[in-house]
């Protein structure tokens, strides 16, 4: 179970109609649903990591060490939400180094993963993995193994790999269901939202089942928020994305605390 500790705003879809510059001035919802998240993962008493951008743990550091005490793992998520696509590598460099000494100092733990903003890690961005591991990192999740118009490269591993050859940096794809010759995205998100529940949860006993496999699974704080701002001046398309099934998003993630049982990366992909 993986969260994208990051507010409503900083999305990459809102990224034409938010300016970064007018982030400082927005009253931020992240700490609140953080603490929902908190509260309903306590009650069914899965763990989860959390990749939390250095933007948000700067602001919120008592939020940082809170999900750390409730024995979740912290995981990085960069620093200002910017797309791996768009840094060039000592840029993208700068990013994880400044992100990973913020939140270890905050949290007393070592960080030891990374998730791309938007899974910006690509076919023609494997540089950036390499990055990863001269920083210090032992796993990124940044890959999803799908067709999208904004991120995904669909000839990747589906499982747990290493790019590099046996050891070193550790891949480790969103969960996906194989098809009609296709992936089809199975790890939540928007998809999540999108396809009525008992189909994601047969996406997951299926991939448990008959494939033997752990699902990564991931959602935002923003994601169980059906109170938070609505953005006017955006495409109908982005607007359908954010906004559908919000309000549905919280009993569906307490469904599957029920359904599934749920670790940190570190402890089923590492230990």
């Amino acid at each position: 179970m993986t969260v994208d500790v990051e507010d409503y705003f900083q999305v990459s879809a809102f990224a034409p109609y938010i300016p970064r510059e007018a982030w400082p001035s927005i009253a931020c919802r992240v700490e609140s649903n953080i603490d929902r998240i908190l509260a309903l993962l306590d009650n069914e008493n899965p763990k989860a990591t959390f990749f939390t951008l250095g933007w948000i743990a700067e602001r919120y550091p008592a939020m940082v060490r809170r999900i750390v005490s409730n024995g979740h793992e912290l995981a990085s998520h960069g620093w200002a939400h910017h797309r791996v696509s768009d840094q060039a590598p000592n840029e993208f460099r700068d990013d994880v180094t400044r992100s990973k000494a913020l939140l270890e100092g905050i949290g007393g733990q070592a960080v030891l993963g990374y998730r791309a903003p938007s899974f910006s890690i690509g076919r023609h961005n494997q540089w950036a993995l390499g990055v990863l591991e001269e920083s210090g990192y032992r796993y990124s999740s940044s890959i999803y193994p799908v067709q999208h118009d904004h991120y995904g490269m669909p000839d990747a591993p589906r499982f747990a790999y290493y790019p590099h050859g046996n050891g070193g940096l550790l891949e480790l794809p969103i969960t996906t269901m194989r098809l009609f010759s296709r992936n089809i995205p199975a790890g939540g998100g928007g998809y999540f939202r999108l396809w009525p529940y008992p189909v994601s949860r047969w996406f997951l006993q299926r991939l448990n089942r008959l494939e033997q496999r752990s699902a990564i699974f991931y959602f935002h704080p923003w994601e169980i928020d059906h109170q938070q701002p609505r953005q006017k001046a955006i495409s109908i398309k982005t607007r359908f994305r954010h906004y559908y099934n919000l309000h549905r998003m919280e009993e569906r993630i307490k469904a599957l605390t029920r359904d599934f049982k749920w670790d940190r990366i570190d402890r089923i992909f590492l230990d």
